[in-house]
Order: structure tokens, then sequence, then C-alpha cells
């Protein structure tokens, strides 16, 4: 299987999908956003078997702020038929403890995730060869 990698409207391949299975795994799969200058974030739509089908920069913002919304964040995971999501998205300050508007905004993903049918498996924040995932830290319930 390809992977399908689309950022600014331009789209790179990958010819192996890989599995995530951990937020090592996003880490090392999102390792280009640990020096933007901009907040960005990314959805990475999931198989059955947890491979990587697409990801996607659904928003890039300020350099302190990204906003996002459930339409355009499972807009990819819906045409790609996916079976789950991970989030991501980078803290161009370096620090990858969440806001408490990452938060909200993870619980209402989570939320639509579920009216949807499509799981969402973690929230990772990824910031200059850090990353913490709002999975593992229990700050949102999966």
């Amino acid at each position: 299987m390809r992977v399908i990698i689309k950022e600014a409207g331009v789209e790179y391949m990958k010819k192996d999908a890989p599995s995530i299975k951990t937020p090592a795994d996003v880490a090392k799969e999102l390792v280009e956003f640990n020096d933007s200058e901009t907040e960005q974030f990314i959805i990475m739509v999931l198989d059955a078997r947890n491979k990587l089908k697409i990801a996607e920069v659904v928003t890039s913002g300020l350099s302190d702020a990204s906003l996002v919304h459930p339409r355009e964040v499972f807009k990819t995971a819906v045409r790609a038929s996916g079976n789950a999501v991970i989030l991501a998205h980078n803290h161009p300050s370096g620090n990858p403890l969440p806001s408490p508007e990452d938060i909200r905004i993870t619980k209402q993903m989570v939320e639509a995730g579920k009216i949807l049918d499509i799981k969402v498996l973690d929230h990772v924040i990824i910031a200059k060869g850090k990353y913490l995932s709002m999975r593992e830290e229990g700050l949102v319930k999966f």
C-alpha cells in the first residue's frame, strides 16, 4: 500500500505503509514537523490493522495557534474509509505540554469520531524532538 502525505495541496507518496502502534511511531512519521515555525494540525488515518493509510495537514496556524474543526479533520478519514485516526500537532515553542484549548479540541474530536464510528486513538503533540501523548498522560478519555 502507498501512503499519501498531503501538505499544502501537494501529495507525497510512501511505498510501504507503516504500522502506527505507539506515540513514538507517530513522532517518527511526523519528524518533519519538529522544526516548523507554525503550528500545524495533522490527521493520521489508519486501517483496521493500524497501518497508516493517509496523513494530512488539516490546518496551518500562526506561530502559537491552529484553528481546527471536526468537519475538516474527519473529511479525510471518511473519504479514505478509515477505521481509526490519530490526531497530532506541533508546538513551535518546543514545549509539548497541551494547552486547555488543545484538551478541549481533543475532547470535541473524540465525540465527533464516536458519531462517525471512527475511533480517535490518541492526540500526540510534537515539539522540537519531544512528544506528548494525551492518551498516555490520561488527559482525555479516548
